[in-house]
């Protein structure tokens, strides 16, 4: 296909053009940050350390909300996407340097920021935790993993001729070293002529800036649908080599249940190959350690 070419009048109406004619908002990336932390109550002596889903906050060292947690995020440059960004103020604010990371929702409700207009792409993010020595730099002064817990409070439907709508509560709680913030955010669909919309707005809020706790609720759901989906996407939380049943906890963390093992494995038997590799340790039989399938996930859809 010919690459379009601008024609002489086309180049005279851009030369003229005035965007300033516009409102213009500013553009940031803010990251949900999720990794399968070991829990604080957890010992050597114990056969099968308790482990829990975290998410990175950064406690804000500037106003606005000053001493407030905070996502990671900053604003976009003029030369940078908005991928670049995500990456970059990642990199700055914790010094993560690699990292699982995807798009999952957009922003922009007036007010959301007391600067003034501006819009957020939010990014799901994962990794291993035990990868990273984490450090705060930038307007942050505290970097810092919580474990997040997130409960289901009530649900209504309202069920018309020609609409519908289903309001859910999510209580979200994230916890570490006697620290607590929590949110209740509410979720409404609405489905008028079988098109659907949904609404977030948060209800309660205790110690987080901005609206991140409702990013940080639409992200954790994002990761648990990607995770029912198929499941390739909680790889991105498993070191180089596993082993299956740590594969199946970090699955069973995230959606909330039990798994059958049979099916479990059959389910993720093409994403593995096993190594000649074993994990030993004390109280633990030997278990086979297994890597993902590069091929299997460069050659198949989510």
């Amino acid at each position: 296909m010919k690459n379009y070419e601008m024609s002489r009048e086309e180049k005279d109406f851009l030369k003229d053009y005035d965007i300033s004619r516009y409102d213009r908002p500013s553009l940031t990336a803010d990251m949900a940050v999720f990794a399968i932390l070991t829990a604080e109550d957890a010992t050597e002596y114990r056969k099968d350390p308790r482990k829990q889903l975290g998410v990175l906050m950064i406690r804000r060292g500037t106003f606005p909300y000053k001493d407030c947690y905070a996502l990671p995020g900053g604003f976009a440059r003029k030369d940078e996407s908005i991928e670049e960004t995500a990456f970059r103020e990642l990199k700055e604010e914790t010094s993560l340097d690699s990292a699982f990371l995807e798009p999952f929702g957009m922003f922009s409700k007036p007010g959301r920021d007391p600067r003034g207009w501006i819009i957020s792409q939010g990014f799901l993010a994962l990794v291993d935790a035990e990868k990273y020595q984490i450090r705060a730099g930038s307007d942050a002064w505290e970097a810092k993993w919580f474990y997040i817990d997130v409960e289901q409070e009530e649900m209504k439907k309202h069920v018309r001729k020609d609409s519908a709508e289903i309001c859910t509560r999510y209580c979200l709680k994230l916890e570490r070293d006697g620290e607590v913030l929590s949110a209740l955010v509410e979720e409404r669909r609405t489905f008028q002529s079988h098109h659907e919309t949904v609404v977030y707005e948060v209800l309660e809020d205790d110690g987080f800036a901005f609206d991140h706790a409702e990013i940080i609720i639409r992200a954790y759901l994002a990761l648990r649908d990607r995770t029912e989906q198929s499941g390739r996407i909680v790889f991105d939380l498993m070191p180089e080599f596993f082993t299956l049943n740590t594969l199946q906890e970090a699955h069973e963390i995230i959606l909330g249940e039990k798994l059958l093992t049979p099916n479990f494995r059959r389910k993720m038997a093409p994403y593995v190959i096993e190594t000649d590799a074993m994990v030993t340790g004390a109280g633990h039989r030997p278990a086979k350690l297994f890597r993902r399938n590069l091929e299997a996930f460069y050659n198949m859809g989510n």
